[in-house]
């Protein structure tokens, strides 16, 4: 209330809104001038303009009488533009740079807002704007001057050639005829810039009449930006409610909105998702989504949102596979669409589609030849389905995305049932159209359960072989018994070779045989723990090797781990039995080296054969397993770099990472020598 006091109202003006100008009257913006020139000293000698484009172009005569005017500053202008002659089709006749040309340019695309007002005896009359132009200084004489400059040099450059030399340059022409165009290509090229600037050229100009400020026509236009009536009947638009007047004064901006660029279909605005209803907005979440836990589509709806009425609607777009929510295939692929890959209709995609969600109810993971070979489908369109709801894995399939939502079913019981009814109708239907077999109703859980011990560690290896020996060690004895009683009773088999008897049994020892199943899968040669699947060990008499043959298997595995060694220099482990079981797998059937080779042995003989493990300060972080972070290096090899390659691998006890300058100093330090770049590398090789 202070403030208003302070702050009186000294006078209320009327408004009057003149209609006489309206969607005629445009606003041109001048450059700034010198003061000592003003618009009374400039003359327009021509104006035009392109209607459609809202262009206009002013051309204005240029006081060259002015005292800031330089005149050889113009001379030299118009020499450059029109050359020494002067004819008709010349710029500057006068030799001077007399005028100068304006081009417009619209200063704002929505001119709704700005009015042009005007002052007289206490009333304010407004008149809406229909552009705002901004007229800026036009160069194109440059132009001119620059073609009239390459046009001389051309002419020097080419010399007198006579008329005959010219009729004897013959020229080849390739013609082309153009193919039909597509309505894609179509809307390329009507999109382009050249094609919008030719069609800016082609719109023709119209000449306009200049009429100064001062002439009896302005006078009389002048008038109609005054309202013509004071009557209550022409200003009804400003007879208004206070909050309608408000939004009148400040409607909402369009402006803003069409000057946004477009965003990417895939990106979605919450606060714009949120403006809809419930049941589109979980649609519109689905099909961008495709995949999501109950939990996850509940946080991106807001608080507040009821979970029952979330629950029906989502069944309504999605179906639930794994506890989890996938949407479903009618919402991806509507009626009357078709593959972008083969052109295949929606029909078939979505049976397609409902085929690989329903095996993903039987088991998490499913292989994408099985899915091709009962859709007949493409491979691309079966990839999209199956990266629309799972992961790629090397060597194993395809495995659902998500995990298993348990706190899901337990909470909705009634849901999980009604949406196993609904997949054994999906499942009816899959039946007939495909003519599925029982191995592909058949879920491959037992046979998911079966393939995982064989992907054991050393120590549950051990372990299983310990317990099969017990369990079969009584039965061996039995049948050892009753050979031993039919010899004694019959006197001529008395004399038979007791020893000709043998008993094949698994070792029991404390030694941690060679893991290699991780490695025998990728060569997929049935190798398993050094031993060929068809041959067993070279029969070993009570599951111990001879004293002969377990020197011949300690020469080959010498001779292979040395000429390892001197291939490669440092080897982890791993590496090492990857190469071992890479050469179990060239032997013929039978060798020793198939009588099992355990870690210990190998890491025995490497040690044995000049080498040394160098303790790498690996990161603890380090996701490596135990195997790569053991490192063994030959620490002579009896050639010139036996010095540099030892106090290398030093320096790698020291810090796994390490420079290279730090390695070329260190080298010259100890070896008392400048190595060179070539021997560095070598050396580091």
């Amino acid at each position: 209330m202070a403030n208003e006091e302070d702050d009186p109202i000294i006078q209320e003006i009327d408004v009057f809104l003149a209609r006489s100008l309206l969607e005629k009257l445009y606003l041109f913006q001048y450059p700034i001038r010198p003061a000592s020139m003003t618009y009374d000293d400039v003359t327009h000698l021509s104006a035009k303009i392109k209607p459609k484009q809202q262009k206009v172009e002013l051309e204005m005569a240029i006081d060259t009488l002015n005292p800031n005017y330089c005149r050889s500053k113009g001379e030299q202008i118009a020499l450059n533009v029109d050359g020494t002659c002067t004819d008709e089709t010349s710029t500057y006749s006068s030799k001077l740079m007399d005028k100068q040309t304006f081009c417009s340019s619209q200063a704002a695309s929505n001119v709704s807002r700005y009015a042009a007002a005007v002052y007289k005896k206490g009333e304010l009359h407004l008149t809406p704007l229909h552009g705002i132009l901004q007229l800026r200084p036009s160069f194109t004489y440059l132009d001119k001057a620059d073609a009239k400059h390459r046009e001389r040099e051309a002419a020097n450059e080419g010399g007198d050639s006579s008329q005959d030399e010219a009729e004897d340059d013959v020229k080849q022409i390739t013609v082309r005829f153009s193919r039909p165009e597509t309505e894609q290509a179509r809307q390329r090229r009507v999109q382009s810039y050249e094609f919008l600037q030719k069609r800016q050229a082609e719109e023709h100009w119209v000449h306009l009449h200049y009429y100064g400020l001062k002439d009896s026509r302005s006078e009389h236009e002048r008038q109609y930006l005054f309202s013509q009536g004071h009557g209550l009947a022409e200003n009804t638009e400003l007879i208004k409610s206070p909050s309608e007047y408000l939004m009148m004064l400040m409607p909402p901006s369009v402006e803003e909105e069409n000057d946004k660029p477009m965003a990417p279909s895939n990106v979605l605005s919450m606060a714009q998702l949120r403006t809809l209803p419930l049941a589109d907005q979980i649609k519109i979440l689905m099909k961008n989504v495709k995949v999501m836990p109950f939990a996850n589509l509940m946080s991106l709806l807001g608080s507040g949102t009821d979970p029952t009425a979330v629950l029906r609607c989502v069944q309504q777009v999605a179906l639930l596979v794994q506890g989890n929510w996938v949407v479903k295939s009618d919402v991806l692929y509507p009626k009357d669409t078709s593959s972008p890959h083969s052109g295949v209709p929606a029909e078939v995609l979505c049976r397609g589609r409902d085929f690989v969600m329903w095996k993903f109810t039987q088991d998490r993971w499913v292989v994408r030849k099985e899915v091709a070979a009962v859709t007949k489908l493409c491979p691309e369109d079966v990839k999209d389905f199956l990266e629309h709801m799972s992961v790629a894995r090397i060597n194993k399939g395809w495995e659902f995305m998500l995990p298993y939502d348990e706190d899901f079913v337990k909470k909705h019981p009634d849901i999980v049932q009604r949406q196993q009814m609904l997949w054994m109708g999906i499942q009816a239907k899959l039946e007939k159209v495909y003519n599925l077999l029982k191995e592909h109703l058949t879920p491959k859980k037992q046979e998911a359960q079966s393939a995982h011990p064989l992907l054991v560690s050393g120590e549950q290896r051990v372990n299983m072989a310990k317990a099969k020996v017990k369990q079969n060690y009584g039965q061996l004895e039995k049948e050892l018994q009753k050979q031993k009683a039919e010899m004694k009773s019959n006197d001529t088999s008395a004399k038979t070779d007791v020893p000709n008897i043998r008993i094949k049994e698994e070792p029991v020892g404390v030694e941690e045989p060679m893991d290699t199943s991780a490695h025998s899968e990728g060569l997929n040669n049935g190798l398993v723990n050094g031993l060929h699947p068809a041959q067993g060990p070279t029969d070993p008499l009570n599951g111990h090797l001879p004293g002969g043959c377990i020197d011949r298997v300690a020469q080959e595995l010498k001779a292979f781990v040395s000429s390892t060694f001197k291939k490669q220099f440092v080897l982890t482990l791993s590496e090492l039995k990857r190469l071992f079981n890479l050469h179990l797998a060239s032997l013929p059937p039978g060798h020793t080296l198939f009588s099992g080779i355990s870690d210990k042995m190998l890491q025995d003989m490497v040690l044995d054969t000049g080498c040394k493990q160098i303790l790498v300060p690996f990161p603890p972080q380090t996701a490596a397993s135990p195997d790569e972070l053991k490192v063994y290096a030959l620490w002579e090899a009896g050639d010139t770099y036996d010095q540099h390659r030892q106090v290398l691998l030093e320096i790698f006890s020291k810090n796994y990472r390490v420079r290279r300058n730090v390695i070329q100093n260190q080298l010259s330090q100890e070896c008392g020598e400048d190595l060179n770049k070539q021997e560095v590398d070598r050396v580091l090789k």
